[in-house]
């Protein structure tokens, strides 16, 4: 449940960076000023997971694009795209956790926070970068 917590934290947090366009590091200061932590393991968490969507990017964004091409970046749904971010992520760049661990909690997210129609689009887009990408090992895991 901590790593749960911590991926919905991560989710607000990159929410915020997106919609007042500042680094990630003044959201997270934004979040600790603004609501009460409870758990620090949770908070510790998310902060790392949207540091490292931060920091990878473009790579995450260009991953997006290729597998939502009716879909322009910027015409997604926020919390989708956001939600998509944090999974991609974790199964490119956390060997930590598992890929499949990464899809199912990002669809999780999705029916906590996304649209009635987010939680098969998440799937739907992770499950074909699983297939295509990280099944096939097209790429190496950092």
């Amino acid at each position: 449940m901590k790593r749960r917590k911590g991926r919905e934290i991560a989710l607000q947090i990159l929410y915020q960076r997106e919609t007042a366009q500042i680094p990630v590091s003044e959201a997270i200061e934004n979040y600790k000023k603004y609501f009460q932590v409870e758990d620090n393991e949770a908070l510790e968490f998310g902060e790392e997971l949207a540091l490292g969507v931060e920091k990878n990017i473009e790579f995450i964004d260009n991953l997006i694009k290729k597998y939502t091409p009716s879909w322009p970046l910027e015409r997604l749904n926020l919390t989708d795209k956001n939600i998509l971010r944090l999974a991609i992520y974790e199964m490119f760049f956390r060997p930590d956790i598992p890929e499949v661990v990464s899809i199912n909690e990002a669809i999780e997210l999705a029916k906590l926070y996304g649209t009635d129609d987010s939680p098969a689009f998440i799937n739907g887009v992770l499950d074909s970068i699983y297939k295509r990408e990280v099944k096939n090992k097209i790429y190496e895991k950092v």
